[in-house]
């Protein structure tokens, strides 16, 4: 999670989708490995901390896996940043003495790569921020270029939910997920429930849950 205005960034009031014409690809549609998703949609909620200003900074990241309505599986590492000055300590409590011994984000790629083996979709709340730090991690250890589309789940409570913040929190809150804000782990599974919880919720109204 970003440190200043992660949870109110995103622009637009678009549904499922983030920023950007891919954001959002149908479930209908062929997802990142290229085959047709006639089987259920798996989605990962995705939630990276960072040490400073550069996106390539992650120095740590959470995953859930959601399949059929249910979390199947999570991961969480801390990972050593490129630059050794940690400025966002006061946000998520991580200094370089925690992560300095931590894996690179190219040494715990192929343990996170292995996760998302399975997965159609990602998922996080303010989308943009999350696909940025996994474009600029990958790009800087050669690594090719992400192709997973990404669901919002911050654009989709806004459409939904009439609450006076849609941040991560004021959700969480809303719903009764429980949440320590700012570790990437409780992010990324408060993610995920948050997901099941809006597609429950706009398919008792009758409405597309397709993302």
């Amino acid at each position: 999670a970003p440190p200043d205005g992660k949870d109110e960034s995103a622009s637009g009031e678009g549904g499922w989708g983030g920023n950007g014409d891919d954001m959002a690809k149908g479930i209908n549609e062929k997802g990142a490995s290229g085959e047709a998703a006639e089987r259920p949609p798996v989605y990962a909620a995705l939630d990276f901390e960072t040490a400073d200003y550069q996106p390539d900074s992650a120095c740590a990241v959470g995953l859930a896996k959601v399949s059929e309505g249910r979390i199947v599986d999570t991961l969480y590492s801390l990972i050593r940043p490129p630059r050794h000055r940690v400025l966002f300590t006061w946000v998520h409590g991580i200094t370089w003495k925690d992560v300095c011994d931590s894996p690179t984000f190219g040494e715990f790629w192929p343990q996170m790569a292995a996760f998302l083996g399975d997965v159609t979709h990602l998922v996080a709340h303010n989308a943009p921020f999350d696909r940025r730090v996994l474009e600029a991690c990958c790009q800087a250890y050669g690594l090719p270029h992400p192709q997973w589309p990404f669901i919002c789940t911050l654009r989709a409570s806004r459409k939904q939910l009439k609450l006076p913040s849609h941040k991560l929190d004021a959700v969480c809150r809303h719903y009764g997920i429980p949440l320590d804000h700012h570790h990437a782990g409780s992010d990324a599974l408060a993610a995920a429930q948050l997901l099941i919880h809006l597609q429950r919720q706009a398919r008792e109204a009758g409405k597309d849950v397709t993302p």
